[in-house]
């Protein structure tokens, strides 16, 4: 698939097939994740594949959503401050910035195989932390549904609403 065909058609799926995910994709979609540029090259980012029914379970009972039905994969990202790059004029640490390229490109890696995904914020950090202890030296920044997109999964109405060029880009 074209890469701008991918960033314009991508949309947020938050309906899906009851159909699994193969492991080729999977893999593919992971290495795009990995591949993804990172402040000083560190990496300072993990990417956890809850595949298991008990531990699907628990992650979709941390989010108030309905959109984990039919789900039968979903990857959390998180980075950690220990060894991220800090940028030293104003001692910014970059890992929330490197968890959230990877997690943009694990995004649209998963729309170019053919596959649905939302970029999911609005969960109980903590309590996924509770469930699976190896992320608590982690700040989760997304969790990713993955799946086939319903025959009736659709764009929000919001979707297409976009400020204007002259808006969002400053020439100087």
């Amino acid at each position: 698939m074209e890469f701008f065909d991918v960033v314009k058609n991508r949309y947020s799926c938050r309906k899906f097939a009851d159909k699994p995910v193969e492991d080729e994709k999977l893999d593919r979609i992971l290495q795009a994740g990995i591949s993804a540029p990172t402040a000083k090259n560190v990496q300072p980012v993990k990417i956890w594949v809850i595949k298991s029914e008990d531990a699907l379970a628990k992650i979709k009972s941390a989010t108030p959503f309905k959109w984990t039905e039919n789900v039968k994969v979903i990857l959390a990202v998180g980075g950690t401050t220990e060894g991220a790059f800090v940028r030293p004029s104003d001692n910014r640490n970059f890992e929330d910035v490197d968890a959230s390229i990877i997690a943009t490109h694990l995004m649209l890696a998963i729309h170019a195989e053919g596959l649905g995904s939302t970029w999911v914020g609005f969960f109980d950090e903590p309590k996924v932390k509770e469930f699976f202890p190896e992320m608590k030296d982690y700040d989760l920044v997304a969790l990713f549904p993955i799946g086939y997109p319903a025959e009736d999964a659709a764009p929000s109405d919001r979707h297409a609403l976009r400020k204007d060029k002259s808006e969002m880009v400053k020439y100087l």
